[in-house]
C-alpha cells in the first residue's frame, strides 16, 4: 500500500485541488475566471512599503497544491511584473506542487530581437525571471511575436482570444454585408488571414514602414487589397498609443471604406490613445479584457466600445490544465 492507502499508486492526485491566487494587476478578471472555476480566490497580503519594496504573505499553505496565479502586466508595469516574481518565489518557498503563472498580457513582448546595435532582448529577460521565480508552467494570451514562445524553457499554454473574437464577429455580420479584414501591418497578416477565414471575409494588408531610428511613429504607406465601398474590420493584436491605427483610418478613408470596425485583444491604451480612438470614424471598437481599461478612458471613448472577456476562455483552460485534458480540443485541434 502507498502512503495514501491506494495500493500500487492508482488514483493518487499528482497535485492537490486547484488554488487560485491573484495580484493586483487586473482583480475584475481574477474575479471573472473564479467565478467560472467556482472556486474561491486563497487569501493574500500584497504589501507596498514606504521604500517601494513589495512583499507577500500568504493566508494559508499551498503546499502540494495545483497554484494558479493570475497577474497582467500592464499598468503600473514594473511593480505588476516584480508582485508576480515575488508571489512565485513566495508559493516555491511555501511547497506548491506545480504553480502556474497566468499571465493575460505580458509585457516587454514588442522586444523580441535585436533589431539595432546595443539594445536588449528584453522579452527573454521576463521569460527567464519568470521560471527562476519559480513558475512550472506559464499560460498567456495573443503574444506579439510567436516566437517568444521559444523563449520559455517551461510548458505553457499560449492561447488566443480571437476565438472569442470570432463568435462575437458572427453574430454581427448581419450589419455588415460586405466586409474585408485588414492588417495594421504584415507582421500581422499570417494571423488575420487565419481571422478572415473563420468568418469567411477576404483578406487585405496595409503595408508600413516603422522609423527604426526614433523608435517612435509609423507611416503607412498603401493599401494591398480592395477597401472600397466594403465594411472593413481593422485587426491588431494590441493598441498602445493609436497612432499606427489613426495612420491605418485615414488611409482607409481616403481608399472609400464604408464603415470601419476596429478589433485587438490588448487594450493597453499609452496617453493619448483614448481621445485618438474616440475621435476616429469607427462604427465600434472590439477588444478584451486581459488589460483593465479604467472608467475615465472608457468614458472618452464612448458607447462605439465593446469589450469581451477573457474569462471563460483561460478558466476553461485552468480546469483542463488541473484535470489532464487537452486544450486543443476545445478548438477542435
Amino acid at each position: 500500500m502507498t502512503p495514501s492507502g491506494t495500493p500500487h499508486g492508482k488514483n493518487i492526485k499528482i497535485y492537490g485541488d486547484i488554488k487560485l491566487y491573484t495580484c493586483s494587476g487586473n482583480p475584475e478578471l481574477a474575479d471573472k475566471i473564479a467565478a467560472y472555476l467556482k472556486q474561491p480566490q486563497a487569501g493574500r497580503d500584497i504589501l507596498h512599503y514606504p521604500n517601494d519594496n513589495i512583499g507577500v504573505r500568504l493566508h494559508d499553505s499551498a503546499r502540494g497544491q495545483d497554484v494558479y496565479v493570475i497577474q497582467s502586466m500592464s499598468r503600473p508595469v514594473h511593480a505588476n511584473i516584480f508582485e508576480l516574481l515575488i508571489m512565485l518565489q513566495t508559493l516555491r518557498l511555501d511547497s506548491a506542487g506545480r504553480i502556474t503563472a497566468v499571465i493575460p498580457y505580458l509585457a516587454y513582448g514588442r522586444s523580441d530581437k535585436k533589431d539595432q546595435p546595443r539594445v536588449p532582448i528584453a522579452a527573454r529577460l521576463m521569460a527567464d525571471m519568470i521560471e527562476v521565480a519559480g513558475a512550472d508552467r506559464y499560460m498567456t494570451l495573443d503574444l506579439h511575436a510567436g516566437q517568444l514562445q521559444g523563449f520559455f524553457s517551461i510548458p505553457g499554454d499560449v492561447l488566443t482570444a480571437f476565438h472569442i473574437i470570432v463568435d462575437y464577429i458572427k453574430g454581427q455580420m448581419h450589419t455588415l454585408p460586405d466586409p474585408v479584414v485588414v492588417t495594421t501591418d504584415l507582421g500581422f497578416a499570417k494571423r488575420g488571414r487565419n481571422f478572415a477565414e473563420q468568418i469567411g471575409a477576404p483578406l487585405a494588408l496595409i503595408e508600413k514602414r516603422r522609423q527604426i531610428r526614433t523608435g517612435v511613429g509609423t507611416e503607412a504607406l498603401n493599401i494591398v487589397g480592395d477597401v472600397a465601398g466594403r465594411d472593413v474590420l481593422l485587426v491588431d493584436d494590441e493598441v498602445d498609443t493609436a497612432g499606427s491605427v489613426s495612420e491605418a483610418v485615414s488611409l482607409l478613408k481616403e481608399q472609400g471604406a464604408r464603415s470601419i470596425t476596429l478589433i485587438f485583444v490588448h487594450a493597453v491604451l499609452s496617453d493619448p490613445a483614448a481621445d485618438r480612438l474616440a475621435a476616429l470614424p469607427l462604427d465600434e471598437i472590439i477588444t478584451t479584457d486581459t488589460i483593465e481599461i479604467p472608467a475615465e478612458k472608457r468614458a472618452k471613448i464612448g458607447k462605439k466600445l465593446t469589450v469581451l472577456s477573457v474569462a471563460p476562455l483561460l478558466g476553461e483552460v485552468i480546469l483542463r490544465a488541473h484535470e489532464g485534458r487537452s486544450v486543443g480540443e476545445m478548438f477542435n485541434e
